[in-house]
């Protein structure tokens, strides 16, 4: 796994927009403009793809410890700072019946099995 797969996969679990990328990296100094950002999340095979160096990974997940963490200086309270999931959507996913479920309630138990005339024998 490369380092542009690693940034990719961050990228997309913290839902992460490329602004808020270069922000975290102000954080620790490191300036990058969205354009260079975007260069590491294109594929392996497009003329403008860039490979993501040691440097600027390492740099990023030091700056996402600051952003979510903050400094020894100046600590974070992590109930503030890391996302919490929607209470919507938790209630919602309780209250839905399992699609499996469903089915079992919609057979009818009263028809009995069909025996195929042209089904082929083992």
């Amino acid at each position: 796994m490369t380092n542009n797969d690693v940034l990719k996969k961050l990228r997309v679990a913290l839902k992460l927009r490329d602004d808020e990328i270069v922000e975290i990296l102000k954080l620790v100094d490191f300036k990058i403009s969205k354009s260079e950002l975007g260069a590491f999340f294109r594929k392996e095979d497009h003329p403008n793809y860039v490979e993501c160096g040691d440097q600027i990974l390492r740099n990023f997940l030091n700056g996402l410890v600051i952003h979510y963490r903050g400094t020894r200086e100046n600590p974070k309270d992590p109930k503030v700072s890391l996302p919490k999931p929607k209470k919507e959507s938790l209630a919602k996913a309780a209250q839905k019946p399992r699609f499996k479920e469903q089915q079992k309630k919609n057979i009818d138990h009263d028809i009995s099995p069909v025996k195929y005339k042209n089904k082929k024998r083992s």
